[in-house]
């Protein structure tokens, strides 16, 4: 069965890997299908489609992350065959980006009045050309020998409920998946389990465009995948997955394409994003 990632980050926004070598690696690998998904930017997608030119087997699909808040936590909005070009995408994601770039210096600000002390000049090389973000805070203090792995800065500082979290520029779910439908996109709920009482939502998301949520996962037992086949049925949703690969802990880290996603997933996604008419009606 041909092997699909529909979740994948790279150095353009929180990851380890280019673009290029994503595809590179995803090729290797022997991947049919992969969606470059990076966290409120784009621009990791034309350098990964111009890589893909070199690997007549493997289809690159342009995605996005939008980061979103709810009352009790987050929710991401995943967006597949996006125009990443278009205009108002990019005024959205460029004031996210800014409202990033603050926070991230304002939790460096924190971390230091906790006797925590990482450079901002640092963060800043860590990020290099990509969008700055807490992955790169995470692994200042790593290097600093502040936290012996990259998962312990979101529990113990970084983490919504951690000493060092500053809250950024806020969307709603419903906000971003109108954002991606006015892109041409295909809005799917990323790892409905970290959302307080997703089903609660579907409701609304749906009414704005919502198509799918995100079943194959890398935290998902077999029983949450039957619990969310079960709701995606339900609300007449797509049943997608990926990694979310990151490729920062290569030790144990989830491989590119180690997620075992049905062919059926990029088939429909296929069909809505060559038919538009059918992004409304139940599957």
């Amino acid at each position: 069965m041909p092997r699909i990632d529909l979740h994948i980050h790279t150095s353009a926004s929180d990851g380890r890997f280019s673009p290029a070598d994503i595809v590179a690696r995803a090729a290797a690998a022997g991947l049919a299908v992969i969606a470059i998904t990076d966290h409120d930017t784009v621009d990791g997608i034309a350098p990964a489609l111009d890589a893909a030119r070199d690997f007549a087997s493997l289809r690159v699909i342009p995605g996005i992350e939008i980061s979103t808040d709810v009352p009790a936590g987050e929710a991401h909005v995943l967006g597949y065959f996006i125009d990443y070009a278009d205009d108002s995408l990019l005024t959205a994601l460029d004031r996210m980006r800014n409202s990033r770039l603050v926070r991230a210096r304002r939790m460096v600000a924190r971390l230091a009045d906790l006797g925590l002390h990482i450079k901002w000049e640092r963060v800043l090389e860590i990020a290099g050309s990509a969008t700055v973000g807490r992955p790169h805070v995470a692994l200042a203090l790593l290097e600093e020998g502040y936290i012996e792995s990259f998962p312990e800065a979101f529990a113990r500082y970084i983490g919504r409920n951690g000493p060092a979290y500053v809250e950024r520029d806020k969307m709603t779910p419903a906000q971003a998946v109108e954002l991606i439908v006015r892109a041409r996109g295909l809005p799917v709920l990323a790892h409905p389990l970290t959302v307080p009482e997703p089903e609660t939502m579907l409701p609304e998301l749906k009414a704005a465009g919502l198509i799918g949520i995100e079943v194959y996962y890398v935290e998902h037992s077999d029983e949450d995948i039957a619990r969310l086949l079960s709701l995606s049925e339900r609300h007449g949703l797509v049943a997608t997955g990926g990694t979310d690969y990151h490729g920062l802990d290569t030790g144990t880290e989830t491989g590119i394409g180690d997620v075992d996603v049905p062919l059926e997933s990029v088939e429909r996604l296929l069909v809505l994003a060559r038919q538009p008419e059918l992004r409304l009606a139940s599957p």
